[in-house]
């Protein structure tokens, strides 16, 4: 019984990490954008419909420290910044259909459409 409860405080542990690392409205929002292609920080405001500019650059801050996208500065003028998913980041695809799925059938459950 006590290999049963450790095993499931790891397991705890693990699943409390990855809900801080996509927690929120908009992280998995911002990362399925990104999955198709690099994106610039306007692009991005652009896509996630209802996120304002300074929650869009706080919530990029903190997937870049989770490095699950990737900043890139290019040199031109005026400077272009583009933000793209990284290998980390794209990890969490199936997660991400799985999401699109059940919240496709979740919306039919409870709206019927």
């Amino acid at each position: 019984m006590k290999l049963e409860e450790e095993d499931c405080s790891k397991a705890m542990l693990s699943i409390k990490d990855a809900l801080e690392a996509v927690e929120g409205t908009w992280k998995l929002l911002i990362l399925y954008s990104l999955c198709s292609g690099p994106k610039r920080f306007t692009e991005l405001a652009r896509e996630v419909t209802g996120i304002t500019d300074k929650t869009l650059s706080k919530e990029l801050k903190l997937l870049q420290a989770n490095k699950l996208i990737k900043r890139e500065v290019y040199d031109a003028s005026p400077p272009a910044v583009e933000y793209t998913i990284t290998k980390h980041g794209r990890s969490l695809n199936k997660v991400l259909f799985e999401l699109w799925s059940w919240g496709r059938a979740h919306r039919k459950e409870v709206i019927g459409k």
